[in-house]
């Protein structure tokens, strides 16, 4: 009778762990997005679906939101896997003079069409609409953003006399919009 009691104990043990750690996985599956952000999410190292706000539930050990499996250095440390598949909807600024920015964007001397040289300093809002296309589409998104501001700016400004490009920012903004878009 002795030895009935010890086993159906530890099989109760056994159940209540198997219990205990299948609650553990339901709970760290459920993800919650907030409101300004759509997760990426992968199923066994391939693209799944978008996320967008709301309720989510994760299977454990098959999907995960996006990472870049690409070894990164952030401040001298070695990070990888670095999180990207969470995804800011807002819209967001790019200063090219901040300098606490990991990419450096400085002033950009640009020749005008009478052969000029100018300094010019730019600050991009941007939005991502797509997700999908801003994480798997280019390896440094901000820096493909930036050299696209460089090479359309210079060839708006090229295209202005000196006192056309100082005077016609309007024209200039709105023609960089339509480019750019």
């Amino acid at each position: 009778a002795n030895s009935n009691c010890a086993t159906s104990s530890f099989v109760a043990i056994i159940i209540a762990v198997i219990l205990g750690i299948l609650l553990i996985l339901i709970v760290r599956g459920i993800k919650i997005v907030p409101q300004t952000q759509a997760f990426i999410i992968e199923r066994l190292g391939k693209y799944y679906k978008t996320w967008g706000t709301g309720v989510h539930f994760l299977w454990p050990f098959i999907d995960r939101v996006a990472t870049d499996p690409n070894a990164s250095y952030s401040s001298g440390k070695l990070t990888s896997p670095r999180v990207i598949g969470k995804v800011n909807l807002k819209e967001q600024v790019i200063d090219f003079d901040l300098k606490e920015r990991v990419e450096d964007f400085p002033p950009q001397p640009v020749i005008t069409k009478d052969n000029v040289t100018m300094q010019i300093d730019a600050v991009i809002y941007y939005q991502i609409t797509d997700p999908k296309s801003y994480v798997y589409g280019v390896t440094n998104p901000l820096k493909a953003l930036d050299t696209l501001n460089t090479t359309t700016l210079r060839n708006i400004i090229g295209s202005l006399d000196l006192d056309q490009s100082l005077t016609s920012r309007n024209v200039i903004n709105e023609q960089m919009r339509e480019i750019l878009d």
